[in-house]
Formats: C-alpha cells, structure tokens, sequence
C-alpha cells in the first residue's frame, strides 16, 4: 500500500436561511444553534483522527466550524476565498421561488446548462472549478502523508468531489451535501483515489 493524504471534507452546517430554499453564494449567512451544534459534534468524530492542517472558505459559516473544530487540536485554520461556494449574483440572498417569480427565463436557461449558465454579476459552474480545484489540489500537494480537515460548501464540495472521482460537472446533483456532512477522500501516491461519503 502506497502512502496516502486523506482529506476530511465537510460543508458548513446549517444556517438561517435552511427553511427556505435560497441562494446564499458568497452572502455571509449566520449559523443557526443547531449549525453550531453540528460542529461540535462533528468536533467530537474528528478528535482523535490525527489531523495536522485545516483549511476553510473565509465566510463565517465555514470559518466558525473550523475554528470549533481544531481549536481543541492547537492547529489555525488557514481561510481562502478560492473555496467560498458559487458566486451567484443578482440573485444572492433570493429565495428559490422569488427567482422562479421574477426571472422564469433565466431560471429554466440555467436549469438546462448548469455547467454553463452564468446569473448576471455571479459566476457559472465552471467558473467555481476553475478556482476551487486548483487550490484544492495546492492543499493536497501542501501536505503529503498527513490528515487535512477542509470546511466548505454544498455546491463548492460538489464540485471537487466530482473532479476527485473524474465525473462531469453536469452531475453536480449526483452527490448529496448534506449540512454537516462528512466525506473522507484518500489520494495515494500512485494516483489512487478512494472517496466516502458519510453523511449521518
């Protein structure tokens, strides 16, 4: 068995806006109780697992778990911008059905291309490949052989775990991200990848 870097990635945990289907993108959404509570008890699975580097999206959503996290383990969470979920523009802070209402057009277009569909002011999917992989992988290569804890977003997770596995981002809908999900990424040094996703 070759060496390994196994990454921890987890998506923020629950916000605000959870009762309402909305577009949060780079908004600094605030955490709900119970958001904060699934940090500590993703904290409590993460203790003892030998994790030495953190990295995290810079919205507090993401930085707040991240510091509960590895507070306990003396490691600093390192926050980039290049891991902040999908830029989506004019419609930030929308609900699902306030789009649907006031841009039906736009909502059907992105609908049919998700990849390449951009919301005016915002980014598309690829956009976000562009920048979240690239880091991601700086990560990875940062920190041969070592446990590396990754806190993110739904959609931005999405995205790496499709590149991880080699699927299209036309499946971006294909991986559940629940609030405060867990998934385990182990790259070897042969190029082996294995992926899980534990979302309980």
């Amino acid at each position: 068995m070759t060496s390994k870097t196994r990454i921890y990635l987890i998506r923020h945990g629950q916000v605000v806006t959870h009762a309402t289907p909305s577009y949060n993108g780079h908004a600094d959404v605030g955490l709900t109780e119970h958001g904060v509570n699934q940090y500590h008890q993703l904290r409590e699975r993460l203790v003892d697992c030998n994790i030495t580097a953190c990295y995290s999206s810079d919205l507090s959503r993401c930085t707040i778990g991240a510091e509960i996290i590895c507070s306990p383990l003396g490691i600093k969470p390192v926050h980039k911008p290049e891991l902040r979920e999908l830029n989506i523009g004019i419609w930030e802070g929308m609900t699902w059905q306030e789009i649907t209402a006031k841009y039906p057009d736009q909502w059907q277009a992105r609908l049919a291309d998700i990849v390449n569909y951009r919301v005016p002011e915002g980014e598309n999917l690829q956009d976000m490949a562009d920048r979240a992989i690239p880091a991601f992988k700086g990560i990875i290569a940062a920190h041969p052989g070592e446990n590396v804890l990754v806190v993110g977003h739904g959609g931005m997770n999405r995205v790496l775990l499709l590149d991880t596995i080699g699927a299209p981002l036309a499946a971006l809908f294909n991986i559940e991200q629940k609030y405060a999900c867990l998934n385990i990424i182990d790259f070897y040094a042969d190029g082996k990848r294995v992926v899980s996703l534990l979302n309980g």
